[in-house]
């Protein structure tokens, strides 16, 4: 009997142990199935982290794009604010213009003809004046006379034109020159040297220097010169027209002026 119980305590022990074993392996495969599911729910919170992270790097682009996009908007609105001021000078620019174009066209009518006279008396005074640069000058008479008749030229550039030439011819009576000629000289050409002192005195010297003569513009012609008297003075009078020597007294022959009538 009492081995029976024994029997019986140590079967109770042995089940006892299997079903605390089988517990023991039922809880650790709950407890590895609850730290799977928790590695599963940390890798979906990261990367649901990591999405809410670029979402959040995206929305700050896009708003900083958004003040940037505001910003040209206010720059453009002050922008076409300046630029409607700005057509609105223009058109009153415009309107100003075709008024004064009509009174070109008035104007043009009355300068044309100054134009004409202007020209007309700057030939007649080359003309009448000493005959220094004469085809240089007679060149430009030309030209101008020429341009007059081209429709690619303004009116405008035309008056210029002629007030150019007006200060040219002003300019010569300031300036002493020199420059190379072919005269008659003793009845052959020769080769001269031409010194003038504005328009008071023109002169010539043949390149041996021998001989010297001078424009008299009452006979229109030259005239010889004691070369004795005035060879010297011509000579320094071209070296400094030259910039060969410095500027000095001169004794050059001149003429009276004639008087007026």
């Amino acid at each position: 009997m009492k081995k029976q119980r024994l029997k019986a305590v140590a079967l109770t022990t042995v089940l006892s142990a299997s079903a605390l074993i089988g517990s023991v392996a039922q809880a650790d495969q709950t407890l590895n199935s609850i730290l799977a599911t928790g590695e599963q729910k940390t890798k979906i919170a990261q990367a649901s982290q990591q999405q809410v992270d670029k979402i959040a790097e995206q929305t700050s682009s896009l708003l900083n794009d958004f003040k940037v996009v505001n910003k040209q908007i206010e720059g453009l609105r002050v922008y076409n604010g300046q630029l409607e001021k700005q057509i609105a000078n223009q058109l009153e620019v415009i309107s100003q213009l075709d008024e004064s174009i009509e009174n070109v066209t008035v104007m043009e009518r009355q300068v044309q003809p100054l134009i004409l006279k202007m020209l007309d008396g700057l030939e007649q005074f080359v003309a009448l004046d000493v005959p220094f640069h004469k085809e240089e000058r007679e060149q430009r008479l030309e030209m101008l006379r020429n341009n007059q008749e081209r429709a690619d030229i303004s009116v405008a550039e035309k008056f210029r034109q002629v007030l150019e030439a007006y200060k040219i011819e002003s300019e010569y009576g300031r300036k002493i020159d020199t420059y190379d000629d072919t005269l008659t000289v003793g009845g052959q050409e020769r080769e001269v040297n031409i010194l003038r002192v504005g328009r008071v005195a023109l002169m010539y010297q043949t390149k041996d220097t021998q001989l010297s003569g001078a424009w008299d513009q009452r006979q229109k012609a030259w005239v010889e010169l004691d070369s004795g008297e005035y060879r010297s003075a011509i000579l320094k009078g071209i070296r400094v027209a030259k910039k060969q020597a410095s500027i000095d007294v001169l004794r050059l022959p001149i003429l009276a002026p004639e008087a007026a009538q």
